[in-house]
């Protein structure tokens, strides 16, 4: 099947010149035109699938689109060369240097663009299906050819809600190329496609250069998350053990239990990749690179570290928060009860002496009813007394 770039106003589309008789809803031209026309100001979120195009080797880098979003072709390019073509002017162009490679980045594209992009660059449909799925668990794949598909979680925190927030990357790499394909708005690639512009050290490494560079800013980014929740972990468990807790400090735990589950979705499934970079492992890590991804191994695994024992000391806290009110609710069930029996005391004369019989002891006398109250005083103290010694009151 042939592909051309099908340009809206608002995005890069690679749409297929002829459909399959097969295809359901094919519309013509003219009414496909006319319908688009009633919709392109609804466009998608993130109207430019396209973040980056650009070949990079050990000379230096040819950037076939800047990092700005935008459409191809645009106003400044009328004439527009197809993404299929530059991409291959790119790859002739890197051919004639060692480990020259061609990265093109994506940004939440349609299944129908994933298609198109691995028919560039023959990648597999599961793992195209993988990298399309934002929800997708993270791993590392080596196939046999050498060939490395990557999906790594980004995180960001939010300091001003206090929430951890999730987004994810795959990375294909393989000879002469690197695509990645991002969701969500954490894990902007800017400042990785920055460093690779100036470090040749890292060019000369290929393709694999741009794995270890979004590895490690993402993993860098997990560790100021885990900080992050670290410090919030140590507040609640101040507020747990304070002298008069708050009601609400149970639910601050629940929330942050939860906000620790998301870094460790990310993090837990790279603990076993992560120790064979600490431990120079990787198959495909070229001896120049091995302290680089030692380097990242660490940093997961200090990671996961964090994660766990901050897992551990919420699970402990919740314990202990749920411990110290059941405390508290004993404690005012006993003093509840206490007023309750000292209360008991003149309830039960009252109602001795409110039955109004005529023949009752101490109803001629003159002192019976001083004594009748002293003696239920008497009785009120003492219980009084007992409860406070026993620390119901």
């Amino acid at each position: 099947m042939r592909w051309q770039t099908c340009v809206h106003a608002e995005r890069v589309s690679l749409w297929p010149l002829s459909k399959p008789r097969s295809w359901q809803g094919f519309q013509h031209p003219a009414r496909h035109a006319a319908q688009h026309s009633a919709h392109r100001f609804r466009p998608r979120q993130n109207a430019s699938v396209i973040r980056g195009l650009g070949a990079f080797h050990s000379q230096g880098t040819i950037d076939a689109i800047d990092d700005t979003p935008r459409s191809i072709p645009d106003e400044s390019d009328p004439a527009g060369i197809g993404v299929r073509e530059q991409m291959r002017q790119l790859r002739s162009q890197v051919a004639e240097y060692e480990n020259g490679f061609v990265w093109i980045g994506l940004l939440n594209p349609t299944k129908l663009e994933m298609q198109a992009i691995g028919e560039m660059f023959d990648l597999e449909a599961l793992q195209l299906d993988d990298a399309a799925n934002p929800k997708h668990r993270a791993k590392v794949d080596v196939s046999d050819d050498g060939t490395v598909f990557t999906v790594l979680k980004t995180l960001g925190y939010d300091e001003n809600s206090a929430d951890v927030e999730t987004g994810q990357v795959a990375i294909f790499t393989g000879p002469g190329y690197a695509v990645t394909v991002r969701h969500g708005p954490h894990g902007d690639l800017r400042s990785v496609r920055d460093r690779l512009r100036t470090s040749s050290t890292l060019r000369e490494h290929g393709s694999l250069s741009v794995l270890y560079a979004i590895m490690d800013s993402t993993v860098d980014e997990y560790l100021a998350v885990v900080d992050a929740v670290s410090d919030d972990v140590t507040e609640v468990e101040t507020a747990v053990f304070a002298p008069d807790p708050s009601p609400d400090v149970t639910r601050r735990i629940y929330d942050l239990k939860r906000e620790n589950m998301e870094v460790r979705r990310a993090v837990n499934p790279l603990v076993r990749v992560a120790h064979e970079f600490a431990d120079e492992e990787f198959t495909p890590m070229p001896e120049e690179l091995k302290p680089y991804f030692r380097d990242i191994g660490e940093h997961v695994l200090r990671a996961h570290d964090v994660v766990e024992a901050a897992d551990s000391l919420l699970m402990t806290m919740l314990m202990a928060s749920t411990a110290m009110q059941d405390l508290q609710q004993n404690a005012d069930t006993r003093k509840i009860s206490a007023w309750v029996a000292i209360a008991a005391v003149p309830t039960v004369a009252g109602g001795i002496y409110g039955m109004n019989f005529e023949n009752m002891p101490e109803l001629e006398w003159a002192w019976g009813y001083p004594v009748v109250l002293s003696a239920i005083g008497l009785i009120c103290l003492l219980l009084y007394r007992g409860f406070k010694k026993n620390g119901w009151l």
